[in-house]
């Protein structure tokens, strides 16, 4: 069967979408980062759309000296293989009292024979360079960034990591600022419930995931258009959170993404963290 323009062009920005969800969709840093961050973070996710598997994402972060330094790639196949998409994402930055600062973000991605990167610098909490490939104008709907668009913001990489540090007695309810090169959004989390989780090997941890409702809101970079009467249920993006109190951190386990067509999920598979007394916590789903 055929594959129309429109209908191929909403495919692939979903999965384009569905895989960097850990990326796109943080928490904000609601707690100083003290003194037993972990050391290592290591995390393998399962991508599936409508019930099938499209992919995988694979996530590695090294914390040491008060900085950061994460790596991740994602792999997407999915339409029987009409479809193939494949990205890296990299990000450093300091670990504060205050809460992380970035300082550099890195994402490439190749679909088919098309290839496209974005960079961000930032200086203090202000983003001051980004650079695109392919450079292309905005076209004239789209909403123009602002200057003030661009202060206190967090690069995709740094939001995957602060959502480690939510606070213990709300995990959820908060509004969250993001740049990802081209746009600018707010993500409105609220608390949505608790829900139990099983494991095939015991961690030791809570078995019990706090999920969180989320809001995509859109501020500037982004054509008005795409929001009307979306394929992308925006008001509903669900992020499930489990907290590993031997690290004094949260994780990311589930991310869903409703649409029309089908929900795209990504569920944690293996997640392994080195505490910062060298304490091995492995959590297998």
């Amino acid at each position: 069967m055929a594959i129309s323009g429109a209908g191929a062009r909403r495919r692939g920005a979903f999965c384009s979408l569905f895989a960097v969800a850990a990326a796109t969709f943080p928490l904000e840093s609601a707690s100083a980062i003290g003194p037993n961050w972990p050391t290592e973070v290591v995390a393998t996710y399962k991508l599936a759309f409508a019930g099938f598997d499209v992919g995988a994402y694979q996530f590695n972060a090294h914390f040491n000296n008060g900085t950061y330094d994460a790596q991740a790639h994602a792999k997407v196949s999915a339409f029987f293989g009409a479809f193939k998409w494949a990205g890296n994402f990299s990000g450093k930055g300091a670990l504060e009292p205050s809460g992380l600062r970035p300082a550099a973000f890195e994402m490439s991605y190749k679909k088919k024979k098309k290839f496209v990167s974005v960079k961000i610098g930032f200086a203090g909490r202000a983003v001051t360079a980004v650079a695109l490939v392919p450079n292309k104008p905005p076209s004239p709907d789209t909403i123009k960034l602002k200057p003030e668009n661009l202060k206190n913001v967090f690069d995709p990489m740094a939001a995957m990591i602060s959502i480690s540090d939510a606070n213990p007695s709300d995990a959820c309810n908060r509004v969250i600022p993001v740049f990802d090169g081209k746009a600018r959004y707010d993500l409105h989390f609220t608390f949505k419930g608790r829900e139990p989780l099983t494991e095939r090997r015991p961690s030791g941890q809570p078995k019990e995931l706090i999920v969180c409702r989320v809001k995509y809101v859109p501020i500037a970079g982004h054509k008005p258009k795409d929001f009307t009467d979306p394929w992308i249920d925006y008001n509903n993006i669900e992020f499930a959170l489990r907290a590993v109190p031997r690290a004094g951190i949260y994780v990311p386990y589930r991310v869903t993404i409703p649409s029309p067509i089908g929900n795209a999920v990504m569920t944690a598979n293996t997640i392994n963290i080195t505490s910062a007394n060298n304490q091995q916590i492995a959590l297998t789903q």
